[in-house]
């Protein structure tokens, strides 16, 4: 397919990938809506400007009827725009999370098993799914990190596009002639990031003025400089001794235990859980024990020990 000339937006997006890349090979992964499909378009134009290597992959969930089918077009379309693709197949289980993050922690693994030497994996993530993130954390009464979002950069996982909107994506697609597809997941009212995309960002808009969805996304990239700040002060390894855990600022020592949790083996713990946990340190009149998810931790001789989770019934 023969690249058409960048008009404002696809000269927007490319600036975008140029100033992201450091001279690593790409790998692209591409679902075949707008964003990513927008972001393959500047990854040839890189290609071309650096000889850098690059290519795609379009991770199939297996969700939906005929999704093969779809993730091969996919594929098909992103190698007619002059990058070599791969279709990666996973099986998306729930494990007591919801269907969302369960789909999100196999496409990762996917991605993360079809690195070759060097490259790093850029994804099509904008501002708008940025100012998603950030409300959804404050909606939840979430830590610093929630709200941080999502980081431009992690282990080998880029997101280029963090300082554009979703418009400029669609528009770049419709200078390149690209037509792209819109996950139907992406309008189903159930999940709650749908809900702040398709109504609450709207209205917030409306009744504030522009200039919403960017202003959440500076709060994520203030949030994410104070809480690397008090990650740096947070010592690592710290023994769960109740007297000096007392002894930390309560922001510190919310990351030594949420960080000793999660090395006990919890998951999905939240703010909610981390001050539960807390309140054994700094609140303790003899309470019986915290259940966070998959642990069971209890103060003993002013210590913090855990143990797994019990079934119900056994607490009979």
């Amino acid at each position: 397919m023969a690249r058409r000339a960048l008009g404002p937006a696809t000269l927007a997006v490319v600036q975008a990938v140029e100033a992201a890349h450091e001279g690593e090979p790409v790998l692209v992964a591409c679902s075949g809506g707008a964003d990513s499909l927008a972001l393959a378009v500047a990854v040839t134009v890189l290609a071309s400007r650096t000889g850098c290597a690059a290519r795609a992959v379009v991770v199939d969930h297996g969700l939906q009827p005929g999704s093969a089918e779809h993730s091969e077009r996919v594929a098909e379309q992103v190698r007619e725009l002059g990058l070599p693709a791969e279709v990666a197949t996973v099986t998306v289980t729930a494990g007591g999370q919801g269907p969302e993050a369960a789909a999100r922690d196999a496409r990762y693994d996917a991605l993360a098993a079809a690195f070759g030497a060097g490259e790093r994996c850029y994804l099509g993530h904008t501002l708008d799914d940025q100012a998603e993130t950030v409300l959804l954390g404050l909606a939840r009464g979430s830590g610093l990190r929630s709200i941080a979002g999502m980081p431009a950069v992690r282990d080998r996982f880029v997101r280029p596009l963090l300082g554009l909107r979703r418009s400029v994506t669609r528009q770049a697609c419709r200078e390149q002639g690209v037509s792209w597809w819109d996950d139907p997941h992406n309008d189903d009212d159930r999940f709650a990031r749908v809900r702040v995309r398709q109504s609450v960002l709207p209205v917030l808009e409306a009744e504030l003025g522009p200039g919403v969805a960017e202003g959440l996304a500076r709060t994520a990239d203030l949030a994410r400089y104070d809480a690397d700040a008090l990650d740096a002060l947070t010592p690592t390894g710290a023994p769960p001794d109740c007297t000096v855990l007392a002894g930390l600022a309560p922001a510190v020592r919310h990351r030594v235990l949420r960080a000793w949790l999660l090395a006990q083996g919890a998951h999905e713990v939240n703010q909610r859980h981390v001050l539960a946990v807390a309140a054994l340190v700094t609140d303790w009149h003899g309470q019986r024990w915290v259940e966070v998810p998959g642990l069971r931790v209890l103060r003993r001789a002013g210590v913090l020990v855990v143990e797994p989770h019990r079934p119900a019934v056994a607490d009979r």
